[in-house]
């Protein structure tokens, strides 16, 4: 765990955030327990004051280290989400339990069996009808909270697209839980057929998918396993929307090089008219597209560069400063001088050592 405590905080950073609203979710069993959540977050590279701002957004790289300080504090990789805790290293059994199954079917199900032993408020099943098939979550007793079941999802997700080396496309996604206040982020994870408020939480996929053999070894396991399962949340996120393609494609060339909205229809082979309606089924815009890529760019080098803030609204586009100011308290709901400041006071080593100190049974 140290380890990759280390590697999350080393590694490249990748240009997607978190909405501060997953980081509460993530926070809830800390806090229930009287823990010094503040001191989690500054370790993890986050700002206390961020959860005050509801349009706040935070680097995926320091959620994932979030993630893994939470789990070794409550000694539950589930966070305090079921009440029976999943132990330090369930996750880590759970996948060498499904590594041997042959095919992702077998695998699927074997994870759903293991979950049911670990776990006392969720039971899984794996159904198939026609050419869908689909993961249902039923709750024999209370109704867990929307975020235990959405970050399930995640770590069954995206330990299927893992294990046959591809993204499996998630086809729809239903919620037993009302529709939250922060529901587009769900869509953002699960893609725009998400609703709530569902007879059971499902995730559906194409049912071909199960045939698909197991193509990993123990050496990648190993590997995959130092930053799992946080980084789940970025890496097979819904990468099949034109939401995400689009994306992909500003994301590598500078903001001042974007081509326009009828280059990018042509670049995808459809009319303007059929890209918008298009993108209108998933809840976007062209122009939102833009501004959340810049947002989590500008992010991204307020945290990890020294460049000054008139050069970094350049580089976003923005032919003056005071527009780069308002367009970023509009993203996040604080000036991006006040989060380059708190992002800077972040000291993460002090209390790493003392949290492991703290907790030693948790140690690698």
């Amino acid at each position: 765990m140290q380890l990759a405590l280390m590697r999350c905080q080393e590694e490249a950073v990748d240009k997607d955030t978190v909405s501060i609203c997953f980081v509460k979710e993530a926070l809830h069993g800390a806090s229930q327990r009287g823990l010094d959540v503040n001191a989690m977050l500054r370790s993890a590279g986050i700002s206390p004051d961020l959860l005050e701002l509801p349009g706040a957004r935070v680097l995926a790289s320091h959620y994932g280290v979030l993630w893994h300080i939470l789990a070794r504090a409550l000694d539950d990789e589930l966070f305090g989400l079921d009440s029976h805790p999943m132990r330090h290293g369930s996750f880590k059994l759970l996948c060498f339990a499904v590594l041997g199954a042959g095919t992702l079917e077998k695998a699927i199900r074997r994870a759903l069996d293991f979950l049911a032993l670990v776990l006392d408020d969720t039971r899984g099943q794996l159904a198939t009808e026609g050419p869908e098939g689909s993961i249902i979550l039923n709750c024999p007793r209370t109704l867990p909270r929307l975020f235990a079941h959405g970050t399930l999802l995640i770590i069954l997700h995206g330990l299927m697209c893992w294990l046959t080396n591809r993204r499996l496309p998630i086809l729809r996604a239903s919620f037993a839980q009302p529709s939250p206040d922060h529901a587009d982020e769900y869509r953002l994870l699960f893609g725009p057929e998400t609703r709530f408020s569902a007879p059971n939480t499902t995730l559906i996929f194409e049912a071909k998918h199960l045939a698909l053999p197991i193509r990993r070894s123990e050496a990648a396991l190993r590997e995959f396993l130092r930053n799992a399962p946080a980084n789940f949340l970025v890496k097979y996120r819904n990468a099949h929307s034109l939401y995400a393609h689009i994306r992909k494609r500003l994301q590598h060339i500078p903001a001042s090089e974007w081509p326009d909205f009828e280059t990018v229809a042509w670049e995808f082979h459809m009319s303007p008219s059929t890209l918008r309606r298009k993108l209108e089924s998933e809840g976007q815009t062209f122009m939102a597209i833009k501004d959340s890529l810049r947002r989590d760019m500008a992010i991204e080098q307020l945290c990890y560069s020294q460049r000054s803030i008139m050069d970094i609204a350049l580089d976003l586009g923005f032919s003056e400063t005071s527009a780069f100011y308002r367009a970023f308290k509009s993203w996040t709901g604080t000036l991006p001088g006040k989060y380059r400041q708190d992002s800077k006071q972040i000291s993460w080593a002090p209390y790493n050592r003392s949290f492991v100190k703290l907790y030693p049974h948790q140690g690698d």
